[in-house]
């Protein structure tokens, strides 16, 4: 069985005028990005959206010191992009779409994301989203400790920084064993 995983790709991390965005990388990959959503989505496979959710009185979040304020619940930053959102808006009340928030990079970390997997027999996880060294990364190595087979979209994940993203794409394959779609 296998899952998506669609990881914070929201206006924060990919409009122009996003906190910290991705930019044009991160809007180049949403024709495949939505494409593959939608064919999880029509064939009834589990999809979940993995969004990031700061909380602006959380001094204690390591984040605040290396990032500026994104993702900030109740902004506009938090809603999907562009026609992902018009997409999970379609499709949010049925049963195979699943979306939460996470604080940290990682989709599993503090959430109850391994459990929602093992219930539905998912072994396998197909990544696609932002930043692929950041969020993408993380979730992508804790999947991996927890013995998930891992794919990762190559042509759905960007991030702000090339080299970090190339190194990323190396890492999923030649250290997690993922395979690069």
């Amino acid at each position: 069985m296998k899952a998506l995983i669609s990881i914070d790709y929201t206006n924060d991390f990919v409009a122009d005028d996003g906190k910290l965005t991705t930019g044009a990388a991160g809007q180049a990959i949403e024709e495949k990005l939505v494409a593959v959503t939608k064919e999880f989505i029509d064939a009834g496979e589990f999809v979940v959206f993995a969004i990031d959710a700061h909380d602006p009185t959380d001094r204690f979040h390591p984040e605040n010191k290396l990032f500026p304020p994104h993702n900030v619940i109740g902004t506009d930053g938090r809603q999907l992009f562009g026609s992902l959102a018009d997409l999970y808006a379609a499709h949010n009340a049925q049963e195979n779409v699943y979306w939460f928030d996470k604080r940290h990079y990682s989709a599993f970390s503090g959430t109850d994301l391994d459990i929602r997997l093992r219930e539905r027999g998912i072994t396998d996880l197909y990544l696609t989203g932002v930043c692929t060294d950041i969020c993408v990364l993380h979730t992508a190595v804790d999947a991996y400790n927890l013995g998930y087979k891992i794919h990762v979209y190559k042509d759905a994940v960007a991030s702000f920084d090339p080299v970090g993203h190339e190194w990323a794409l190396g890492h999923f394959a030649g250290t997690l064993g993922a395979e690069i779609l």
